[in-house]
């Protein structure tokens, strides 16, 4: 079909297309992510934060939202598990916890964060293609698609993943019911109204996953839903406030959820496992007798966006050249309408940078994986920034042909190089940076995350020998060398409800190992 025709017009024809490319993008992301779940984590909890989300969802499979502490319940160590007033719970709002529940209860845990990855190449897909046009769309896929930071944190059993689909899915819609475009059809007052319901589902939503997160990827249509309610009709702020009603009704239940496990709604359980660990400034917030302080914040920032630099795409520093020509595409021959909804895809990225110099911790082995749920903005831009490049180089050597051969041969030797070879040699240039990532970085970076802090499936590969098997049910009381995750190591064999073939204390001493032993008494210890 296709041949004999232009290079321009293939593209074209392409852009037709783009919805059925950008569906196999968004496949190969879910067989992508598939691939580095099962071949590099080997769809095993590996941080302290994704054991306590799978301690959750285990629960959660069963109906239970805590469990009673178990007698010596520090031998029972699970890591940000809490023991509190006669309650075993995890210290992370449900969200996440109970999507991955689903996959427990099929079978199919390693599966669940891969297909939130595929959905976010396709939400970033739509968002391209709405703010920029298809191509665009289609480019911000594919970059995002060979992402090393994308590609790591959608093999993990971390939340981010989900965030990034339901941050998506919320600025997509909020652009749906709000901002209508220049040059696109107008949606009925039924389709923005469903569009409202949606963003507003999805935002209580992140709010029940990643309650900061939330509050950083909504305050930049926070700003804009203010400007509509002073100055939009009447059912501009109808929508506005149906949004913001259903945003704020699930978010309530994060503190329904609080009260169930803690008896208090107003008690953050991340501080029963650190005082600490709370949102702010000063003593009391992060570790240090000083607390935090805009400094430490500063220096967090500049770690997070150096290695930033890296994982983004894996080019090294040059991940982020075409950033700075997206900036300049946002207001690029564009009416109001089109600029204001282009800030507000990029809004998300610069506000979870803000709101999370307020937060102590850094972010370090999956790279500042607290701004994951914006990377749409970067790769959105980075490939607005592409196009418009490509078009000042199309428009430059015509320019050039023109000064010097004349404008009546320019028309005629150089229309062809104006409009490919500029195209040609930026396709060059980037087929040379992500065939560097794919061949060099990424292995590379996936390569080092393989068998992170010593856990493993060979690790666990002894409890599952048949001469093993035989001694069970068993109480198995372990004793650390060097560090405590040589006990946590064998989690992934235990269940929250201590009912498994094998179940693991932490040694306490000799005296608490056999009065525990007395509490088991139909297991071998």
């Amino acid at each position: 079909e296709l041949r004999g025709v232009s290079p321009f017009a293939m593209l074209q024809k392409i852009a037709r297309r783009a919805d059925l490319l950008a569906a196999i993008l968004s496949l190969a992301a879910v067989l992508a992510a598939f691939l580095v779940a099962r071949q590099v984590f080997e769809g095993l909890a590996h941080l302290e934060d994704e054991q306590a989300f799978t301690w959750q969802a285990q629960a959660l499979v069963r109906g239970k939202v805590w469990l009673p502490s178990p007698e010596l319940p520090k031998s029972f160590l699970w890591p940000f598990v809490i023991d509190h007033n006669g309650k075993r719970f995890g210290k992370y709002p449900l969200g996440w916890p109970l999507l991955l529940a689903l996959g427990e209860a099929l079978d199919l845990r390693i599966w669940v964060n891969p297909l939130l990855g595929g959905l976010g190449i396709w939400l970033t897909y739509l968002l391209g293609k709405r703010t920029f046009g298809p191509l665009t769309g289609l480019r911000a896929a594919g970059l995002t698609l060979s992402s090393p930071f994308f590609l790591m944190l959608a093999g993990a059993l971390l939340s981010h993943p989900l965030g990034l689909a339901l941050s998506a899915g919320f600025v997509l819609c909020w652009l749906e019911a709000f901002i209508e475009l220049p040059g696109q059809a107008s949606f009925t007052p039924q389709r923005r109204r469903r569009a409202a319901i949606l963003a507003g589902l999805a935002l209580g939503a992140l709010a029940l996953t990643r309650p900061w997160t939330a509050v950083g990827v909504a305050l930049p249509c926070a700003f804009h839903g203010i400007f509509l309610l002073l100055r939009g009709e009447s059912s501009t702020r109808q929508r506005l406030l149906l949004l913001a009603g259903l945003a704020l009704c699930l978010a309530l239940l994060h503190f329904a959820w609080q009260w169930a496990v803690t008896g208090d709604p107003r008690l953050n359980p991340y501080t029963l496992w650190w005082p600490y660990d709370q949102v702010g400034f000063g003593p009391g917030h992060g570790p240090k007798p000083e607390g935090h302080t805009l400094a430490k914040a500063y220096q967090h920032l500049r770690y997070d966006l150096r290695r930033g630099f890296q994982d983004l795409f894996g080019w090294g520093r040059l991940s982020w050249i075409f950033l700075p020509l997206g900036l300049l595409a946002i207001f690029s021959k564009q009416k109001r309408p089109a600029w204001l909804a282009r800030l507000l895809l990029a809004g998300p990225f610069v506000s979870l940078l803000l709101v999370y110099l307020a937060y102590w911790v850094g972010n370090d082995i999956f790279g500042p994986r607290y701004y994951y749920e914006g990377l749409y903005g970067l790769t959105i831009l980075s490939a607005a920034g592409i196009a418009w490049l490509e078009e000042r180089l199309r428009w430059g050597i015509g320019a050039l042909g023109r000064r010097f051969a004349g404008a009546a041969q320019a028309e005629k030797r150089f229309h062809s190089v104006a409009a490919h070879g500029g195209r040609f040699l930026l396709a060059l240039a980037l087929l040379g940076l992500v065939g560097y990532n794919l061949v060099s970085y990424l292995p590379q970076r996936l390569e080092g995350l393989k068998g992170l802090y010593g856990i493993s499936r060979e690790k666990l590969a002894p409890f599952l020998a048949e001469p093993a098997q035989a001694l069970t049910p068993a109480l198995v009381i372990v004793h650390p060398q060097r560090k405590w995750i040589e006990y946590g190591a064998l989690l992934a064999l235990e269940s929250p409800f201590l009912d498994t073939p094998f179940i693991f204390a932490y040694s306490r001493g000799a005296e608490t190992d056999a009065q525990l032993a007395t509490l088991y008494p139909e297991r071998r210890v």
